[in-house]
């Protein structure tokens, strides 16, 4: 019986800011006892890259050299898990394809009912303060409505997160600017939304930690 609450934390980055914002969710997921693992997902058509925008392509290079070490996500991961945070960038107000093609790989254990009842939470990053943050976090909840997940929203629930670049009850959003950088990762990624999404942790982890003791107190009959 585990007496410690797992946590994984699935993210797809194109530039790096999702990227810095997920492994400052691990910091604070491992600072606050939880077993954690990070687990990227990679991109599957690299095709779908623009060449004719040089300064988004070559921050996509790099942060692809960055985070190869990260372990790619599977859906063990997710099965392995009291408490599931995903991150990914919004594309058009939706999850962007890699994200979608890794959900879509989770339907076999989503079909024998390996995800009901496990705590869920998402973030993201726009070019753009409107650039479709909360229409993408919706859509996460709208796959863990189907898999039965427990979504904890950060909410209103600390200062932190009314800093002028928080704000979103939904779920943490950076906003990445319309150009990537290279050589410059993840700048525009604040103080504040690291620590609006080392709260967001905390706060999904203390549900799931609560559920989890709950749960082996009083055993299923």
């Amino acid at each position: 019986m585990s007496t410690t609450t797992k946590i994984s934390i699935v993210y797809y980055s194109g530039t790096g800011n999702i990227h810095k914002l997920a492994v400052a969710a691990e910091e604070a997921a491992v600072k606050a006892g939880a077993e954690v693992r990070l687990r990227r997902v990679p991109e599957y058509v690299e095709a779908s890259l623009a060449p004719e925008f040089t300064e988004w392509t070559e921050a996509w290079r790099e942060n692809t050299a960055a985070i190869a070490d990260v372990p790619a996500g599977s859906a063990d991961d997710l099965e392995w898990a009291d408490a599931i945070l995903l991150g990914g960038p919004g594309r058009f107000g939706m999850i962007a394809a890699p994200l979608k093609h890794f959900i879509d790989l989770a339907w076999p254990l989503n079909a024998r009912g390996g995800l009901a009842g496990k705590v869920m939470s998402s973030f993201t990053s726009t070019g753009a303060p409107h650039g479709g943050q909360e229409a993408t976090i919706l859509s996460l909840n709208t796959v863990f409505y189907h898999w039965g997940g427990i979504i904890v929203p950060p909410g209103i629930t600390d200062e932190i997160m009314t800093a002028p670049s928080n704000g979103n009850p939904y779920g943490v959003s950076s906003v990445s600017g319309r150009q990537a950088i290279p050589g410059r990762l993840a700048e525009n990624v604040t103080e504040d939304n690291l620590a609006a999404i080392a709260h967001q942790t905390r706060r999904m982890l203390d549900v799931a930690d609560a559920l989890r003791r709950g749960r082996q107190a009083t055993p299923h009959r």
